[in-house]
This record gives structure tokens, sequence and C-alpha cells, in this order.
């Protein structure tokens, strides 16, 4: 049993490790930044340690700084949360050296699946089904045309170490070939400091399918099904459900056999995701690995009843994974509610929050660190709340979600609640029709209040 978890994160995910960690006997270390002074993790941790000022360069992805922490407050793990070092295999392998349990994969199955024409090759040597595309690394616009060719367009150049959409761009005949790949290159150089790129086939009509998986260091890993993600902007998933309305369970069975496959491959130890692309004809293709957490891990456990920070914490302590494979007889569905203006394409919306109160009842979970009086800052990542519903059918919980979203008050700062108010009522979603490009056409004219 560890004696104390440091973590290496911040907001709602912090909060949530803080709470399972005490629910376990552990004892907890929060870092913080400046910015972060008065935050819930800061007060509900037994210690809490300043590790910089407000740019996350300077402390929330400062190795040194948190290395520093862990020692002087004698923890014997750390817990990464997701973003930040959660999958950085530079930052797993100094805490093995220094003794120190990082909850998460070893650095060898980070670096295997964090890039991703190495999990790709991973995954075809495995027998998981891939997305067609170039073999390797592209060498050229001369090249990257000549795969277009063998492929077929439409394709979809990307980089190799990106993330969030960035270095990546469609190309849908061979005169747009040039402009995409150097805009691409650019991008993945200036987000990554790497600026290779690589091909795919792009799917249309594309849903972005995950399975939630947990292996251990014995070699066996589970699945705990789906999660449909398709609900995003500009690849930043906004609403996440399980089940999902398009699968039926021949496929759900197949896919969560292939994403079992996959972790069992690489011997993967942790909890994790295993992304797939579905196309209209129901063909799935592996996507990529997520070796962390995710945002959306509640919608897993709201309708499996299970603790996936606290299987993290176990299986990092050298038990074996205490679940099976898993099909949900409920349906969850998660709002990500952000620090944004959806009436003004989403722009960030930073400052003190005046009043909050998070909707309660049977079948409702809010994830959140956030209070009235607490000033949400300009320098991290904008969501500020997950609210979570589960019900019986879909279709229960969507007027479930309607009424929390309802009673949902945040004044101070515009959010994304007025957002998901009109999609709750519109059709399309309602009918479970619609894939990744839904937001492309959604209408944010004539929002709620």
């Amino acid at each position: 049993m560890f004696k104390k978890i440091l973590i290496a994160n911040r907001g709602e995910i912090a909060l949530r490790i803080i709470r399972t960690a005490k629910e376990m006997g552990i004892k907890t270390v929060a870092v913080y930044s400046t910015a972060d002074k008065d935050s819930l993790p800061v007060r509900f941790a037994d210690e809490a340690v300043c590790i910089g000022p407000p740019s996350s360069k300077e402390s929330y992805l400062s190795i040194p700084k948190i290395m520093a922490a862990a020692e002087i407050t004698n923890a014997d793990a750390i817990h990464p949360g997701y973003g930040f070092l959660s999958e950085n295999d530079m930052f797993s392998e100094i805490c093995a050296k220094y003794g120190i349990k990082f909850i998460g994969p070893t650095p060898d199955q980070i670096r295997k699946m964090g890039d991703k024409i190495t999990a790709k090759d991973t995954m075809k040597k495995a027998g998981v089904p891939v997305v067609p595309g170039s073999d390797g690394l592209l060498k050229d616009v001369a090249d990257a045309k000549k795969q277009a060719k063998k492929i077929g367009y439409p394709v979809i150049v990307k980089a190799t170490a990106g993330g969030g959409g960035k270095g990546m761009r469609i190309v849908w005949k061979e005169s747009e070939m040039e402009s995409a790949f150097s805009t691409a290159s650019m991008e993945a150089k200036a987000s990554f400091s790497n600026d290779g790129l690589y091909m795919e086939k792009f799917i249309e009509e594309p849903r972005h399918i995950e399975i939630q998986v947990a292996g251990d260091r014995y070699g066996k890993a589970c699945h705990l099904s789906e999660r449909d993600c398709s609900i995003q902007r500009r690849h930043q998933k906004l609403v996440e459900e399980t089940p999902s309305p398009f699968l039926d369970d021949k496929l759900r069975r197949k896919m969560g056999d292939a994403a079992v496959k996959a972790a069992e491959s690489i011997a993967y130890e942790g909890v994790g995701t295993i992304e797939f692309l579905t196309d209209k004809h129901r063909n799935f293709y592996f996507m990529e690995m997520n070796t962390r957490i995710q945002v959306e891990h509640p919608v897993t456990e709201e309708v499996v009843d299970f603790d996936l920070i606290k299987e993290q914490i176990k299986i990092a302590m050298g038990d074996k994974i205490s679940g099976k494979n898993y099909f949900p007889e409920l349906h969850a569905m998660e709002c990500r509610i952000n620090a944004e203006d959806p009436r003004k394409n989403f722009s960030p919306s930073p400052g003190k929050i005046t009043s909050f109160h998070s909707p309660k009842g049977h079948g409702v979970r809010v994830d959140t660190a956030v209070y009235a009086g607490y000033t949400i800052p300009q320098y991290y990542d904008s969501m500020i709340a997950k609210l979570i519903c589960k019900a019986r059918t879909r279709e229960e919980v969507i007027l479930k979600m309607q009424r929390a979203l309802d009673e949902f008050i945040v004044e101070g700062i515009k959010t994304t609640i007025p957002f998901h108010k009109k999609l709750m009522k519109d059709e399309r979603f309602r009918a479970g029709v619609f894939d990744t490009s839904f937001m492309n056409s959604f209408d944010l004219s004539d929002l709620p209040e």
C-alpha cells in the first residue's frame, strides 16, 4: 500500500484523485502554481507545495520541481492525472529512477503508444484493424502525393507527435497537397517540436468510439465497454456517452475484444483507452491509445459501478485487475462545462465566479473544483466542470440532463451550458444520428440563456 501520493495535476482531476486516495487511507500531496493557491485540491489535500508561477512550463510541466516536491514530502507515488505530464515517458522513467512509483504505464509502453506511427505498427502486428495509410513518415510533398494515389483521396495528413487536432489537414485532391503538407508540418513543428507527418485514409462520416481498458503487470487486460465521443469541435470533445447509439451488440463485442487484444499485445499496465474510428459501414479502425485516465472516465464509472482511479492505484501497487469485460446495462452521458462563450465561437471566458450552484438528484453527478468566489485562471484548460447523468435508457438520460442543465447556475463568467441545453433538444442528436462533423452544421445563433 502506498503511504502518500503526490498528484501532479490541478483542478477537478486533482480533487478526484485526492478523494479516492483518502477513501483508501492514503495521504495526499497537492502541487500548485501561484494561480491555483485558492483551489480546492490545495485545501483538501493533506499537504500542498507551491511549485512555481502560473505558466505551465514553470509549474505543472516542470519535472525537477515536481520531483523536489515529492522528495521533501516523502511521497512514494505520483499520480499524473490527465494532460500535463501524464503521457511523458521521461517523467515515468525519472520516477522509477528515484524509487517513486508512477501511477500509470511503464516508460516503454508510453513510448510504444505515444508515437502514432509506432502505435499503428504495433497494432498491425497484434491483428487489430488500422486505417489504411503511409508506411512510416512522409519524406516530402512528392512522397505524400505518391502515397495518396496509392491510398485514394480523400486522405488526412497528421503530425506523428500530434494531439488535439494540431498538425492535421484533410486533403481532398492532389492540387491541395502542397499547401496542406506545408501548413501541417509548420504547425507540428511549432506545437510539438517535431515536424514529422504521416498519412491515413480520411474516414467519411466517422464516429469516434473509444474503449476503456485496464491491464496489470501479469499480462491480463479487460475492457469496460465503449464511450461515444463523436460530438466534438476542432477535435475537442464536448459530450461523451455510453453505450453508443451507433453500435449493436455484435460490433460492441468485436471492438471490445480488439481493445483487449491491443492492451495485452504490449502487456499494458494501468488504465487506458483504445480509440477507434468507425465508418458508416460499421468498419472500425484503431486510431490511437491514451495511456492515462480520460477526462470522460466518469461516464464509464456510472454504468459499471467501478472506481477507475482506485483501479489505477491498485494496479500500480501490484494487484491483479479486479474487473472483467463489462457491457453497460444503464446509459450515461457527460457534458463538459467549459469557461467559454459559445455565442462568440467558444472564446475563453476566465474570471471570477460570483454565483455557483450545481444540480443534484438521483443519477446526477458533478465533478468540479470550482466554487462561488473562485477565479478561473486564464493560463489553463477552460473546462471547469463535468455534468454526468445516468438512467435506464438514452431517452431518460437526455431528459435528466435537460433538467440538470436548467439547475446548473454559474454566474460571473460565460459557460457552455447554453450550448448543451440546445444540443439536448436537437432532433438529430436525440435520434443518435450524428458523426464527428456534427458541429459543422449546428446553429449557435439562437442559444437559450
